[in-house]
């Protein structure tokens, strides 16, 4: 297994995925950066080039079966079978469920739970026969309990988190890690910081997640001894109520 790792799910700079590909770039990985905007994912491989790290980029729709197994086909071609993936997708959208329209609910399926099926399934076909690495999915608060007007996403990230321990069981004693990692709180990045200043403002000093201190815990999860795994992982900030 070489030491490349491949993350779906990366857009702005300041998001968990582009965190996550310059945190593994610095432990000397050849990170595969892949999102559905070329633009931004080329943007972070060139960052993380120019900081003496190895990455190449990938576009590509994790909702796509083509899509999902290009991105892996043009990783094992430069690379070889990594020995990390991440699936980090995700659409936080919101709606009342009397005003929720059959698109809207099948659509954030399809990014937050078939998406993540489609690269689960892709990366244990490579990953299981080496009988090692390490397959983590980014959840949520909405992975463990569901409230209006969000439960059309929980009912994705529900779906998500059944799918992680599912394939923990049945690959983890073939030697492939599964991690589920619920992200319990708001993560300092591109989204809130450019359309809810005002949430930041009121949660205050420590009051979000940091993106480099989650990819720390990433990182952390894969690098454990296989004696000792996590399947989940909860992390939030020390003010965060729950």
């Amino acid at each position: 297994m070489t030491k490349a790792a491949v993350v779906f799910g990366v857009g702005a700079d300041e998001g968990v995925g582009a965190a996550l590909c310059r945190r593994f770039a610095r432990e000397g990985l050849h990170v595969f950066p892949s999102g559905r905007t070329p633009e931004r994912v080329a943007a972070v491989a060139g960052r993380i080039r120019e900081a003496g790290g190895a990455a190449t980029a990938v576009a590509g729709d994790a909702t796509d079966a083509a899509d999902v197994e290009a991105v892996f086909d043009a990783a094992e071609c430069e690379a070889g079978v990594p020995e990390l993936v991440v699936f980090n997708v995700g659409n936080n959208r919101f709606r009342s469920l009397l005003e929720m329209d059959d698109a809207f609910f099948e659509g954030l399926w399809r990014v937050c739970c078939f998406g993540g099926f489609l690269v689960g399934r892709a990366a244990a076909r490579r990953m299981v026969p080496v009988g090692a690495g390490s397959l983590i999915f980014t959840g949520a608060t909405a992975s463990l309990r569901s409230r209006p007007p969000f439960t059309a996403f929980a009912s994705a990230k529900a779906g998500l988190r059944a799918l992680a321990h599912g394939m923990a069981r049945e690959f983890g004693p073939q030697g492939l890690h599964v991690g589920h990692v619920v992200i319990d709180g708001v993560i300092d990045g591109n989204a809130v910081n450019s359309r809810f200043p005002q949430l930041k403002e009121r949660l205050g000093a420590d009051g979000m997640l940091a993106v480099d201190a989650i990819a720390e815990a990433y990182w952390n999860l894969h690098r454990q001894d296989r004696s000792a795994w996590t399947l989940e992982l909860d992390l939030r900030p020390h003010k965060e109520p729950f």
